[in-house]
């Protein structure tokens, strides 16, 4: 479809980490509202699984451009790959990310790097390289799934883990701020426990099965809310009401109370070492 000037009036989404769990879940929102999708992550075949789902239910374009974030030279080549196919991106889901379980003493300092460079420096960078096409067409919406975890006291184990995705909830407000006026929206996604194969990645399933049921959101859920908040355009969108409360009497507590609240969580998360 073609708008008057001659170009496609089509909208195009880049979403990172589509492999699985949330990722999957924000893809087929995206296709299901006339997104045509560009889908990236580690595992090929999930992907191109994915977009021949996509294409089949939603009738989009759907592409899987396998990637290792964890590359540094991954962002702008994924981005190359795009420009060098016209492709350009409406709204960009900064979703890809996981947990290094641990001490972060007993951890190697290139598992810590690799974590930051995919959680951190990737959406960042994807953020820089898009941002300017997106001003230019009047036209972008950026999704940061971070976590509730940014909103909460440090704890022991994924030591890494709750700063960044504070910073991804610091960044984002920063460009929501930054981006007013221009028809670019920015939203951070703050979901708390999510049912997907997160933890059994990390090796944490055996300790998030002594959680009550109320605390588990499903993917589908996550990625509805965070859509419908990118499209309002809100700063900050934490799906359910139990993390709305939770986050809110965290922040609350005196600096103290916070940590040993944190440390808390520790013993009832973390194995003690």
């Amino acid at each position: 479809m073609m708008n008057e000037s001659g170009e496609s009036s089509r909208r195009t989404a880049l979403i990172t980490g589509a492999s699985a769990g949330i990722g999957t879940a924000l893809a087929r929102v995206f296709a299901s509202h006339r997104f045509d999708v560009v889908l990236t992550g580690r595992r090929a075949d999930r992907l191109y699984a994915l977009a021949e789902e996509l294409r089949a239910t939603h009738g989009v374009q759907a592409r899987a451009i396998p990637a290792d974030l964890a590359r540094s030279e991954s962002c702008a080549e994924l981005v190359g790959a795009l420009d060098r196919d016209g492709i350009g991106i409406d709204a960009l889901v900064n979703n890809a990310g996981y947990g290094v379980p641990g001490f972060y003493r007993e951890t190697s300092w290139e598992t810590q790097r690799d974590f930051i460079q995919v959680v951190v420096t990737a959406p960042c960078e994807l953020a820089h390289r898009l941002l300017p096409g997106m001003t230019r067409r009047a036209y972008g919406r950026i999704l940061n799934v971070a976590s509730v975890a940014g909103l909460m006291p440090g704890s022991a184990s994924h030591t890494l883990y709750g700063g960044a995705k504070a910073m991804l909830i610091k960044f984002s407000q920063a460009l929501h701020s930054e981006q007013k006026g221009s028809g670019v929206f920015v939203s951070a996604l703050c979901p708390g426990f999510t049912s997907s194969e997160f933890h059994d990645v990390n090796g944490t399933r055996a300790e998030m099965r002594r959680l009550p049921k109320f605390m588990w959101l499903s993917a589908e859920r996550v990625a509805q809310e965070g859509y419908r908040a990118v499209m309002k355009n809100e700063p900050i969108c934490i799906p359910g009401a139990q993390y709305r409360v939770i986050s809110t009497f965290a922040r609350l507590l005196p600096v103290k109370a916070a940590h040993r609240l944190g440390e808390a969580r520790s013993r009832m998360l973390a194995k003690e070492k």
